[in-house]
C-alpha cells in the first residue's frame, strides 16, 4: 500500500512538472534567432540569397554626359571568376584568380561597373573590409525624403577604395533608393545619384539607371542577363 502511493505520488509531480514546464512562445523563439545587421538586411531585400545559384551575368555600363556616350560591356561567371570586357570590337577574357598587368587594368573598371550594379551584394562580398553606421532618421541628399542611413567606411589599404565612404539611402524595404559616395571619408559627397528603374532578375533585383540632381549625366545599364545552375 505504501509502495503504490509512492508510485502514485511519483507519477503526479511528473504529470506537474509537464504542465508548469513553460513553453517556449513564437515571440521568444524568434528573441533567439540571430539578429541580421542592416547591411544583410539591405542585400536580403535585394535577392542576395539567390546569387549562389548564379552561374553568369551580362549587362552593359552606359555613360551619357552632354553629347558625349561611353559604354563597356561585360559578361562574368562569378563561379569561375571569369571575365570577359568587351569594349567596341574588342574582347578580353580573364579570370580575376590570375591577372596579368593588362587584367589588372581592365578589372578596375569591371568593379567599378560591377559596385554601380550590385552595390548591395557588395556589403556582404567586402563586410570584413568596412565599418559601418546605421542611422534611422536621416534625408535624403537629392529627394530630401526622410529615410534610413546606413554609411560604410572601407579599410585604408587593400581594395580599390581604401579610406572612401558610401551612404546607402532606403526606406523600412530596404530596397536602396539614392546614395553618395565621399573619397577618403570627407564630410562632402563627391557624388550623389538615385537608384531607380528596378527590374528583377532571377530573383535579383536590380536598379538600371542612376541620375544625378546636377543634371547633364545619365548613368545606366541595357542588356542585363542573369542565368541560374
Amino acid at each position: 500500500m505504501k509502495t503504490n502511493s509512492l508510485l502514485a505520488l511519483f507519477a503526479f509531480l511528473m504529470f506537474a512538472a509537464c504542465k508548469t514546464e513553460p513553453k517556449k512562445t513564437e515571440a521568444a523563439e524568434k528573441e533567439t534567432e540571430v539578429e541580421k545587421t542592416v547591411p544583410e538586411r539591405i542585400a536580403e531585400a535585394h535577392g542576395f540569397e539567390q546569387w549562389a545559384m548564379v552561374k553568369g551575368i551580362t549587362f552593359t555600363f552606359n555613360v551619357d554626359r552632354d553629347s558625349m556616350h561611353f559604354e563597356r560591356s561585360w559578361d562574368w561567371k562569378p563561379k569561375s571568376n571569369v571575365v570577359s570586357a568587351i569594349s567596341g570590337p574588342d574582347t578580353l577574357t580573364y579570370n580575376r584568380n590570375a591577372m596579368d598587368s593588362i587584367a589588372i587594368k581592365t578589372n578596375s573598371g569591371f568593379i567599378n561597373d560591377r559596385y554601380w550594379l550590385l552595390a548591395p551584394f557588395n556589403l556582404m562580398w567586402d563586410s570584413n573590409n568596412y565599418t559601418y553606421e546605421h542611422t534611422t532618421d536621416a534625408v535624403a541628399p537629392i529627394s530630401e525624403e526622410p529615410m534610413q542611413k546606413l554609411t560604410i567606411v572601407y579599410a585604408n589599404e587593400g581594395g580599390y577604395t581604401p579610406g572612401d565612404a558610401y551612404d546607402f539611402y532606403f526606406k523600412d524595404d530596404y530596397i536602396l533608393r539614392e546614395w553618395a559616395y565621399r573619397k577618403s571619408n570627407q564630410e562632402e559627397p563627391n557624388l550623389v545619384s538615385t537608384w531607380e528603374d528596378y527590374v528583377e532578375m532571377e530573383g535579383l533585383r536590380l536598379a538600371k539607371q542612376h541620375n544625378r540632381p546636377e543634371g547633364g549625366t545619365s548613368l545606366y545599364f541595357t542588356g542585363i542577363s542573369v542565368k541560374k545552375d
